[in-house]
């Protein structure tokens, strides 16, 4: 049998880490997942996908990802019957995180030239490094042969 799903949407809310009576990491959240298939003259539509992560991986979500975040995961899907608070029978869809990834670049709230601590504004040069070379690169004189 194979069961496998793979996702790759924004998170609707922040994440957040809870603990069953055993205490085991749980997070569940809903991730928009864009339909790749658009009308002619309609907004694309997308599809509201609920997930559980359990253990590590939960605790992994709720510390690095927040609500909007583009987020890949791959999973499988698990379905569960309940009875509501009026005593009808349902039925629940939810995909199993077993490995989540960013999906992004990592967003930086702060420019260049507001934040010095870490890093340089374009005046300001960065120690070790000279006009594209790092560490012990070094630049090629285009004049001379090619070292290979």
């Amino acid at each position: 049998m194979l069961n496998v799903s793979v996702l790759m949407g924004r998170l609707v809310a922040d994440p957040e880490l809870r603990h069953t009576q055993n205490g085991v990491s749980v997070t569940k959240f809903t991730l928009a997942v864009d339909r790749s298939y658009v009308k002619s003259g309609a907004e694309r539509q997308a599809d509201f996908i609920d997930i559980v992560a359990w253990r590590g991986t939960a605790e992994f979500i709720c510390k690095y990802f927040k609500k909007g975040q583009l987020v890949a995961l791959q999973g499988s899907i698990q379905t569960r019957s309940f009875t509501d608070k009026n005593g009808i029978k349902r039925k629940a869809f939810e995909v199993v995180a077993d490995n989540v990834h960013f999906a992004e670049p990592k967003r930086d709230s702060t420019p260049y030239s507001q934040n010095n601590n870490n890093k340089s504004s374009p005046e300001q040069p960065v120690p070790g490094y000279s006009g594209g070379n790092t560490g012990d690169f070094e630049e090629i004189d285009s004049n001379d042969d090619l070292p290979f």
